[in-house]
């Protein structure tokens, strides 16, 4: 429903409640992120709310990031990755209790989203509503740190990729979180062969995970369409603030 890929839950609680290691509970988070994406985005396109278009045109961005992410994850300490990983969600909090309503960007279209077709719309009500991206160069740098974070973190970074579509480039939230999820797979897969290769991928942790995730994602998908976005967003600061304290709280007490 929020986009985020379930990576910010499921780190917190391997590590945190199951005496996971860091490294492994990002490689699995990294599997069950392509298995939301999967469950979740087949959903939303037939919907018409996910933008294919400036999805695969961010993805650019984020898969190379995603490749520098994987390959830092070795070099930087479990702590640090926890008090990153922290702060990422609590400034994406922040950012989002800012802008608790739709509103289209004020101002001419952006020529640049123009150019590229960046643009759509999406179903409300009866009928449908027009958007046009804005900051296309900002989001997609934006796009290239949600990559390496995603890398790095292990959580797909849908937190970073709802932040540049619908604080950069003024999408619609629905049309943000939606394609956050079709999008979260494919940064994932970019990273996760990295994990396996280091041995960071333990089949009988992950799969589990993945079923779990899988249901849930599904059962997402349908709700999404029957809920308020003001909903939507305080479900998505409610979560990430209580997890990003907890993370950065036990990466500077050592516990990751």
């Amino acid at each position: 429903m929020t986009g985020l890929g379930g990576g910010v839950v499921i780190v917190p609680a391997l590590c945190l409640l199951f005496n996971v290691d860091v490294h492994y509970a990002l490689g699995a988070s990294l599997v069950s992120v392509i298995a939301t994406s999967s469950g979740a985005a087949a959903a939303f396109v037939r919907e018409g709310y996910s933008n294919i278009r400036i999805g695969m045109f961010l993805e650019v961005a984020t898969t190379l990031g995603a490749l520098l992410g994987a390959y830092l994850t070795a070099k930087v300490a479990g702590n640090w990755i926890g008090i990153i990983f922290g702060v990422v969600l609590l400034y994406s909090a922040w950012s989002s209790l800012h802008k608790m309503h739709d509103a289209p960007p004020a101002g001419p279209p952006d020529p640049l989203a123009l150019r590229l077709n960046l643009k759509g719309s999406y179903p409300v009500g009866e009928g449908r509503q027009s958007y046009v991206a804005a900051h296309v160069p900002q989001a997609f740098a934006i796009m290239f740190g949600a990559g390496t974070l995603s890398g790095l973190l292990g959580i797909g970074s849908g937190a970073v990729k709802v932040l540049a579509m619908d604080g950069a480039m003024k999408l619609p939230f629905k049309v943000s979180t939606t394609t956050s999820n079709f999008m979260i797979g494919v940064t994932a897969a970019a990273s996760a062969g990295i994990y396996l290769a280091r041995g960071y991928i333990l089949p009988s942790l992950t799969w589990p995970v993945v079923l779990g995730v899988l249901a849930g994602s599904l059962l997402g998908a349908r709700a999404l369409t029957r809920t308020r976005v003001k909903t939507i967003r305080l479900a998505f600061v409610v979560v990430i603030v209580a997890l990003g304290i907890e993370m950065i709280y036990n990466g500077v007490t050592g516990r990751l």
